[in-house]
């Protein structure tokens, strides 16, 4: 069986406390992993807001 390959252009925030769904191709990319927006990926002690519905610790 021939492996398959599957690309990925969609991915949840890595921020814990977000719901947003962010397109890699427009992810904020820290440590390898993709974030919505610079305030989830500068982690929960930042308080600048991105202003996505799905953020609940920022905004």
């Amino acid at each position: 069986m021939p492996a398959t390959t599957v690309e990925v252009t969609q991915v949840k925030c890595a921020c814990a406390d977000c719901v947003c769904v962010v397109a890699t191709d427009k992810a904020v990319v820290k440590d390898g992993r993709y974030y919505c927006c610079d305030a989830c990926a500068d982690g929960p002690n930042s308080h600048e807001g991105c202003n996505h519905a799905g953020c609940n610790s920022h905004g």
